[in-house]
């Protein structure tokens, strides 16, 4: 596997990503959702829930996943190595948190359905996340929308700073998002069939007939999806489905659509170019900035704020 000393997370950075979050960077109430109350309110409490109810991979736990963690901590260039954990979850899903103290999460459900090199695709690619910076704005965007679905419709702005353009735009730059850890996932494997196939298997893969899926025609598949552009009409359809017709936000892109970016991605020149050793050097700090520790004073305003959110939140409870 390849590695990629001193790597820059800007090396690999899909300009979709890069464009989504500066247009969610310039509006209003980013700023605040940043400065107050990012760590506080998902950071921490959720570490400790998973110390306390997941098993945290080590040289002693899950010893061979921690070993394909490592290469790839190794091969991205990250410092210091995050947390790991697994979840017994059927689900096969997988995610990265956190800012101040890195982890990322991977349910039971990816270890029973994936093979060893799809599985290390996989921690490449919630990797790259970490990388970019990303975890930071992916827990914003999840309590940005936690407290607008408390008082119960998007447009009701919490302090005038959560407003429906600002989940929107938070949505729209998670998806984005995707396109740049999945090259982070191909730089680590350089191989794009382990990391489709992995894709693949996520997206409807079974245990009992993995024989009968066929990489080949899931990527007929996404040149099937790509096609029906060719509609105008339907790419409102997928407009109006990823901005939650169907009933909620995706965070994610349709799969054969992720396919389809790696697979050009995969004969780019910036690709060859990054595998031969030309590529952007020194590690990024990470996507955006936030003061680690805040004073004690912002810390008791925040709290004071959360409560009388939640008085707020209970008046209003208490008057439906």
């Amino acid at each position: 596997m390849p590695t990629y000393t001193g790597i820059s997370s800007e090396a690999f950075r899909h300009p979709l990503d890069r464009q989504a979050e500066q247009a969610l960077r310039n509006l209003p109430g980013f700023d605040l959702i940043a400065r107050k109350f990012v760590e506080f309110v998902y950071e921490r409490p959720q570490l400790v829930y998973l110390m306390g109810n997941a098993i945290q991979v080590g040289p002693r736990q899950y010893s061979t996943i921690y070993h394909m963690f490592r290469e790839c901590v190794r091969d991205l260039d990250i410092y210091p190595e995050p947390a790991l954990f697994v979840v017994q979850n059927p689900q096969a899903n997988s995610y990265a948190l956190g800012q101040e103290n890195p982890y990322i999460v991977i349910n039971t459900g990816i270890l029973d359905l994936l093979d060893a090199a799809e599985i290390r695709a996989v921690l490449a690619h919630e990797l790259g996340h970490i990388k970019c910076g990303h975890t930071i704005l992916i827990q914003m965007a999840m309590w940005a929308m936690n407290a607008a679905s408390a008082l119960g419709e998007l447009t009701f702005g919490i302090g005038n700073f959560v407003s429906q353009a600002l989940i929107y735009a938070f949505f729209e730059w998670r998806r984005k998002a995707e396109l740049t850890a999945d090259r982070a996932a191909l730089l680590v494997m350089d191989d794009l069939n382990t990391v489709m196939s992995s894709m693949m298997k996520v997206s409807g893969g079974s245990i009992k007939y993995a024989h009968e899926c066929s990489l080949q025609e899931f990527m007929k598949q996404s040149e099937s999806y790509h096609s029906l552009d060719e509609d105008g009409l339907n790419q409102v359809y997928k407009f109006l489905i990823y901005n939650g017709s169907q009933g909620s936000m995706l965070s994610h892109p349709f799969p054969v659509e992720r396919v389809r970016y790696l697979q050009e991605w995969a004969v780019s020149e910036e690709y060859q170019q990054i595998r031969r050793g030309n590529y952007q050097r020194s590690p990024a700090s990470g996507a955006v900035n936030v003061a680690a520790e805040p004073s004690a004073e912002e810390v008791e305003t925040l709290r004071r704020q959360i409560e009388e959110l939640q008085q707020e939140i209970n008046k209003m409870k208490k008057s439906e």
